[in-house]
């Protein structure tokens, strides 16, 4: 004769653990926040910076205006370059951008140049 627990095993009727479940969803939702509080936390400290133009003043010097956007009341720093026709880097300038007022800031500065520049842009920049 069989029994009710014997009956139970056979048919997959026995009680199921549900730690093992519980652990992983729970890492799974840690996992997911870490991520999300990863993505969040590198976009506020984003910065974006837009060409506006710039002006050949002479074959030593270039005027690049830029815009930057992102973070307020922090400390910006943008490296700004001067290219000549084959796009080789000839003037290259740090910028430090104090922390201003407004979400975007417009702005403008010499590159000195070893050779004759024909553009002048942003190349990168970033939250110091």
């Amino acid at each position: 004769m069989t029994t009710a627990q014997e009956l139970d095993e056979r048919y997959g009727r026995t009680r199921r653990r549900r730690g093992p479940w519980v652990i992983t969803i729970a890492a799974a939702v840690l996992v997911v926040g870490a991520f999300s509080w990863m993505t969040v936390a590198g976009q506020m400290n984003s910065v974006d910076a837009d060409d506006l133009g710039f002006e050949l003043v002479d074959e030593h010097t270039v005027d690049v205006r830029f815009q930057v956007t992102g973070v307020q009341g922090k400390n910006v720093v943008c490296v700004i370059e001067a290219l000549d026709e084959e796009f080789g880097v000839v003037g290259w300038k740090v910028v430090e951008i104090p922390p201003g007022d407004s979400h975007s800031q417009a702005l403008s500065t010499t590159v000195p140049t070893v050779s004759e520049a024909t553009t002048g842009l942003v190349n990168t920049c970033w939250v110091a």
